[in-house]
């Protein structure tokens, strides 16, 4: 797995190592966080990228892709854009570190009688 490095500035001399499987989680919290997501259960994906989340680390930014499905009754253009600023506000707050591009797929709506995901 990708390992992204910064060493800040300050009084304490080092440097602070992340793991993109900590970003990863912070921006999975950030999205499941945001009102009429669903995002999908790795048990059931196929894809590589199983759980609808993409953390890559380009230039000293990062850039991250996530698809969600969204439940009946959200407007979709405000649940992708909650789901954006939730993310940029928590990778940043948490890690330090630059969010460059956020792209939100939306792969479809559930309605009632389809809420749950497995």
């Amino acid at each position: 797995m990708a390992v992204y490095k910064n060493n800040f500035k300050g009084e304490n001399k080092g440097k602070v190592v992340y793991n993109i499987g900590i970003v990863k989680g912070i921006v999975r919290l950030a999205v499941e966080d945001v009102e009429g997501v669903a995002i999908r259960n790795k048990k059931r994906a196929v894809r590589k990228s199983a759980d609808g989340i993409k953390v890559d680390v380009s230039g000293g930014v990062i850039n991250v892709a996530v698809s969600v499905d969204i439940y009946y009754g959200n407007s979709v253009p405000d649940v992708a854009y909650n789901i954006q600023q939730n993310i940029k506000h928590s990778v940043e707050s948490m890690s330090r570190y630059k969010i460059g591009n956020i792209d939100v797929k939306v792969n479809g709506v559930l309605f009632p009688e389809e809420n749950k995901i497995d």
